[in-house]
């Protein structure tokens, strides 16, 4: 019995000890915001296809110190996608958050970052893209899939009209960013987005050219038969390099180049799913999600013991997306007022004192 005893003792005491090594700082501190902006820059950095997104909430924070003086962050936010595509040089703070009734993107994303010396660094996330279905209006203008035949053909047709207005220059399609049809009197009306990229044509063929100072733009299309159609140019300056960024350097054009073809059937462009197998323990489920897969960011040692490899499962419906990498459970603090701070505290009948909420943090948009 009494070894029995300790055993529960000592294990008591090992959870305990487990629980003081987790901070749980307020989600909207000074300290959870800054780590929350450096990875919103990071995924937007990690995303080569559609538009970019903006921090919305800090959903929960967990701060690991380690033995050296240095802290692993594990953070929990919610993004939302703007209008601005990912090849755009605006400014995100100069974006605008795409509304709710034009078909909201949300992006839940887990993220691990180290903090070394002060600087915060990127090693490991995972996502969750969806569509928001709420505020949709009865008759309006309903996303349609990136690979939708009729959808392409009318973005071919705006493209062909937007060369036969241009002089010196043809375009070629770089990307489709959204597409969406409402039911008018007259039949579909499609209301597009595309962007376009100077070309080099050889007799009836026309590439988009890879070039950093080609011209580059997005454009939108709409109507029935006729599209109207609307472009605006990105600027060519080369864009400045982070020499300290983890983040690889975006390529001038997507990936994937040009053309119509869209193997899935997604209504929009998913955030990159990275997964990190040697931190993969900080991870939850709750956003496993892949779709794109980029390489492993560069790692710092972390003292912990490396979860199994994850394993990466193809997307194969626009309805869900699963990841097999393995959840490592994580020791959880109780997010109440410590007792010394409730004890020291004068008692007021007439004005109660009210707990802060620590988790989770205010909501910039919707």
């Amino acid at each position: 019995m009494n070894f029995l005893g300790i055993t529960v003792a000592l294990g008591l005491l090992g959870g305990i000890c487990a629980q003081i090594n987790v901070l749980r700082p307020e989600c909207d501190s000074p300290e959870v915001e800054e780590a929350a902006l450096v990875a919103q820059d990071y995924l937007n950095a990690q995303h080569n296809h559609g538009y970019k997104y903006v921090l919305n909430r800090i959903e929960d924070i967990k701060i690991h110190p380690t033995s050296d003086g240095n802290s692993t962050f594990v953070l929990e936010i919610d993004l939302l996608e703007t209008d601005c595509h990912v090849l755009d040089p605006t400014p995100l703070a100069n974006c605008t958050v795409r509304p709710k009734h034009l078909t909201a993107v949300e992006g839940d994303c887990d993220v691990v970052l180290k903090k070394v010396g002060g600087i915060l660094t990127v090693t490991a996330f995972k996502c969750k893209t969806e569509e928001s279905r709420e505020d949709l209006c009865l008759g309006c203008y309903s996303l349609l899939p990136l690979n939708h035949t009729a959808g392409l053909d009318f973005v071919q047709v705006s493209l062909t009209k937007l060369n036969n207005i241009t002089e010196n220059v043809t375009y070629a399609l770089v990307e489709v960013g959204r597409m969406s049809a409402q039911v008018v009197s007259g039949g579909q009306k499609y209301n597009t987005e595309f962007v376009v990229a100077e070309a080099n044509c050889v007799n009836d063929t026309c590439t988009a050219l890879n070039d950093t100072m080609a011209a580059r733009g997005i454009c939108t299309a709409e109507g029935v038969n006729d599209p109207i159609v609307n472009c605006k140019m990105f600027s060519t300056l080369v864009p400045l390099v982070d020499a300290n960024s983890t983040a690889p350097v975006r390529p001038a054009l997507p990936s994937h180049g040009g053309g119509l073809s869209h193997k899935h059937g997604h209504r929009h462009h998913k955030l990159t799913a990275l997964h990190n197998p040697h931190l993969s323990s900080f991870l939850s489920a709750e956003s496993a999600e892949s779709a794109e897969v980029v390489p492993v960011a560069p790692a710092l040692n972390v003292s912990s013991t490396p979860a199994a490899p994850t394993q990466t499962t193809e997307d194969s419906s626009s309805a869900s997306d699963a990841s097999a990498s393995a959840e490592v459970p994580i020791t959880v603090v109780k997010r109440d007022v410590p007792v010394s701070v409730a004890a020291s505290a004068p008692a007021d009948k007439t004005h109660p004192v009210v707990p802060v909420q620590v988790c989770p943090g205010r909501i910039r948009f919707f």
